[in-house]
């Protein structure tokens, strides 16, 4: 969401100040403009050299600088996008909390429109004093994002809450939070599922299936980002998204139990996991002994369907979206679907192709409702994919 834009970051006082230039790195990878100011405690830890060779931008530190007649504290304020303090001291939050503007960095911040982050890092102690309590709530109330910090190992030698999250985990969170703040999907509950399900035939071998779980958790980031609150109940552990709430399952009476325990409070289900038709009757306690040539039979039981559960209980206001994988037939089978499962909505994919489906960090799907024209999302990242999807769902609730 930063590419082409343009970004002020403010360095305060502070040992994290290294991990700014990290930081500095990621947005202009992201394609970002990006100029830096420091302040004087700043320069402390991170010589401007640094971040002027990273930015290829000289580094704003002192308001009275120019000779020219310029005021680039002013223009600096008026050009950025976006400004982000990284890492916020104690002292710049209280600047910034009580509009004081005594050096730089700070009169840009006062002087600027432009959405500020705030990521604070400093000792638990001065974190957890009413002073700084007071300006972070003054802060949020101005519309100001704060990133929290985290739990980590201190300078000071111990562990406590006020450490720098890591640059990749402030990016995250705050792209995450900027988009929701306007999604089209704001306030809406959703829930998905995500990843094959396990079915036991003993404590070690397990029926499955080839499903990775990937289109099922960029699913879930597409919600977040579309400001939705979202639950998914995966089986395979990934990267978990910003905000997203996890409950893991193994088997498919699992998932069902969890999404029935959860289907009531949600606008919106999404049944993305690829859930195993059977399971076995009766799995084994202990390992099963290969005994002589002896052949093994498995006695397998069919598995509930949830979606058709979700379907048959879903109510008036509840929109329920299900996934269909197929090899062959795709329009006919998916339309079937459609009805047969109460849905309303089915998202088609052909698992048969090698550049889409399982495992595949690419997809191309056909959206199916009923009476309505089917709609083709081309081959791309399932991440842009599950975007594209967030979109049609959003425009079929309006």
């Amino acid at each position: 969401m930063f590419q082409n834009k343009h970004i002020l970051l403010i360095v305060s006082g502070s040992v994290a100040a290294y991990k700014s230039a990290y930081f500095l790195r990621l947005l202009i990878k992201q394609g970002a403009q990006v100029h830096v100011s420091m302040t004087a405690a700043a320069e402390k830890f991170v010589s401007p050299l640094t971040f002027a060779t990273l930015s290829r931008f000289p580094v704003l530190t002192d308001i009275f600088q120019a000779e020219d007649g310029s005021v680039p504290h002013i223009e600096w304020a008026q050009w950025a996008d976006y400004i982000f303090v990284l890492p916020a001291s104690a002292d710049i939050i209280a600047k910034i909390a009580n509009g004081i503007a005594d050096d730089t960095a700070s009169t840009i911040i006062l002087a600027s429109q432009a959405k500020k982050i705030v990521a604070p890092a400093m000792n638990d102690q001065m974190w957890d004093n009413p002073a700084t309590v007071r300006n972070i709530q003054q802060l949020k109330r101005d519309g100001i994002l704060i990133i929290d910090p985290a739990d980590g190992f201190l300078a000071e030698g111990y562990e406590a809450k006020g450490r720098l999250p890591e640059p990749e985990d402030i990016l995250e969170q705050a792209q995450m939070r900027l988009l929701a703040e306007h999604g089209s999907l704001h306030g809406k509950n959703i829930l998905i599922t995500a990843g094959g399900t396990r079915e036991a035939i003993d404590p070690v071998r397990y029926i499955s299936n080839r499903s990775s779980g990937k289109m099922g958790y960029a699913l879930a980031q597409a919600a977040a980002e579309a400001g939705a609150k979202v639950t998914l109940i995966a089986t395979q552990i990934r990267h978990l998204p910003y905000s997203v709430s996890l409950i893991k399952v193994e088997s498919a009476q699992e998932m069902l139990q969890a999404v029935q325990d959860q289907f009531p409070q949600q606008d919106i289900f999404i049944s993305a996991a690829a859930v195993s038709d059977y399971r076995i009757v009766h799995p084994a306690k202990e390992k099963i002994k290969k005994t002589g040539k002896n052949d093994l039979t498995l006695v397998l039981q069919q598995n509930p369907d949830i979606l058709a559960d979700a379907g048959s209980h879903k109510t008036g206001h509840q929109f329920v979206v299900g996934f269909a994988a197929e090899t062959q037939n795709l329009a006919v089978y998916a339309q079937e679907k459609l009805v047969k499962k109460h849905a309303d909505m089915i998202i088609a994919n052909d698992v048969s192709s090698t550049a889409s489906g399982f495992n595949s960090d690419q997809n191309q799907v056909t959206i199916f409702q009923n009476k309505k024209t089917a709609i083709t999302l081309p081959l791309q990242d399932k991440q842009k994919l599950a975007r594209g999807i967030m979109t049609e769902i959003s425009n079929s609730i309006q």
